[in-house]
């Protein structure tokens, strides 16, 4: 019975609380049992908010003396380690930051609270947030819950796979190259990166990059994501970042798709990319084709000269390190290799520094060009499925590439600040997830979800799976 309410959806829940089918008490419970069981196989969660079980009392309380807290009344929910919450120690994935413990919630943990949620506790990271396996010396490596021996992905690596198996319905995670939809697709979930500056990012570290840093949900089905992103959006008054534009309507994902018109691009500026994420993102493209969308394959020439990971590694790397320079001076040796590797890479020039934010204002106006022609675009989330743990080099149906290609078709949308998703939609030949991509127009997430929506559809229609853990 656990596990069947630990895979009930965020929405699932809620309702059953609200009709009294179930108790947050049962479903707090569900959680904790399940997270003592599984959990030590994987790693994903790794602090627990003490008194959860305490709070599930007081939400059962308030519901039969008829006081609904929200919409999430009761529902248990995670958040990556680099979101601060209130009494709950919040390493960042470093030993620099070990005894840590924040005086207030970030605002996207605030909200959904205020909409009833039960902050079940904190997911794994890699250090600082800055790497795309979740692997750190303070808690180690988070394991693929669809195989042990894989990375979930990162930076929310550790969040991607709670979800997936079961730990947690919600959780709340960040994008600055890839780190919510790459575990989102390592892992077979949703997750979404919303238009910069739609969610606050008030309460997350590190404070730098914010120009490109994100805040978005992940969850098991794009109905939970839409729930999740009108709770958290709008702006708090902090986040200089965060922008006045109405919250989206999301209530509806239904509806026929004929007007949409969709490019679509399997490999393109991306490669190489595998040949089953290559199928996968042609699958999807024909069901959005038979689902009455204007379906047209694009080349999106001129988008890898140069690739955007090389424009984001001049950004990061000119902004990040003298960020960091305060608090690492002396206790160099407590990083992870990682770090260590990251802040060995050369500082660029200025003039090479301004050429990259030239290159960056190139691909925001070639993707301002594309949405004058479609509405979305359809493409790879990652360029192969879940490699093995510490790959030092992809191998691409026999191309060997920097593990940073894993990266190629996400680091885009961050630099222009797009909204994006990655939803699952196949499976390689050895049974891990593939996700495929949906980018959309700036502020245009309902459109964005409501194409993710259908396609979910079509792919649950052959069901669903649970990792075997």
């Amino acid at each position: 019975m656990n596990e069947e309410i630990c895979y009930l959806t965020m929405t699932e829940l809620a309702k059953s609380i609200r009709d009294k089918t179930l108790s947050p008490v049962e479903v707090v419970t569900a959680h904790l049992d399940r997270i003592d069981s599984i959990n030590p196989k994987l790693n994903a969660i790794v602090e627990l908010t003490e008194g959860v079980l305490d709070r599930a009392h007081e939400a059962e309380a308030a519901l039969m003396n008829g006081n609904l807290w929200g919409p999430l009344h009761g529902v248990p929910f995670t958040a990556k380690d680099s979101v601060d919450a209130k009494g709950v120690r919040t390493t960042r994935g470093s030993r620099l930051f070990a005894d840590h413990i924040p005086t207030a919630d970030a605002t996207a943990i605030t909200r959904l609270k205020d909409a009833g949620g039960i902050f079940l506790g904190h997911t794994n990271v890699p250090e600082f947030v800055f790497w795309f396996e979740t692997d750190n010396r303070v808690y180690g490596r988070t394991n693929n819950p669809w195989n042990q021996n894989h990375t979930s992905g990162g930076s929310s690596g550790g969040e991607g796979a709670a979800i997936a198996s079961g730990l947690s319905p919600i959780g709340i995670g960040s994008d600055l190259a890839c780190s919510i939809r790459q575990p989102a697709t390592h892992c077979g979930i949703v997750g979404l990166k919303p238009t910069h500056g739609r969610v606050p990012l008030t309460g997350h570290w590190p404070n730098t990059l914010l120009r490109f840093m994100h805040i978005g949900p992940m969850a098991r089905t794009v109905k939970d994501i839409a729930v999740a992103l009108s709770i958290m959006s709008g702006p708090d008054g902090i986040d200089p970042y965060a922008v006045p534009v109405p919250v989206p309507e999301l209530e509806n994902l239904g509806g026929a798709l004929s007007e949409l018109r969709v490019g679509w691009c399997s490999e393109g500026p991306f490669a190489p990319v595998a040949k089953d994420v290559q199928s996968v993102v042609e699958s999807a493209a024909n069901s959005l084709e038979q689902l009455g969308c204007k379906i047209e394959p694009v080349t999106l020439s001129g988008w890898n000269n140069p690739p955007a990971q090389d424009i984001s590694i001049k950004l990061f790397t000119a902004e990040l390190v003298p960020y960091l320079e305060p608090f690492i001076s002396g206790r160099e040796e407590e990083l992870s290799p990682v770090i260590q590797k990251r802040l060995q890479v050369p500082e660029p020039t200025a003039r090479e520094y301004q050429q990259a934010w030239n290159e960056r204002e190139r691909l925001c106006h070639d993707l301002a060009f594309y949405f004058s022609k479609y509405d979305l675009l359809l493409c790879p989330t990652s360029v192969t499925h879940a490699p093995k743990h510490g790959t030092s080099e992809l191998n691409v149906d026999g191309e060997v590439v920097l593990p940073r290609n894993s990266v190629r078709a996400t680091v885009p949308f961050d630099l222009t600040g797009s909204p994006a998703i990655s939803i699952p939609y196949g499976w390689s030949n050895d049974g891990l997830p593939i996700g495929v991509q949906l980018v959309g127009r700036h502020f245009d997430e309902a459109t964005l979800l409501k194409a993710a929506n259908a396609l979910e559809n079509v792919s649950q229609k052959e069901g669903t799976r649970r990792p075997q853990i």
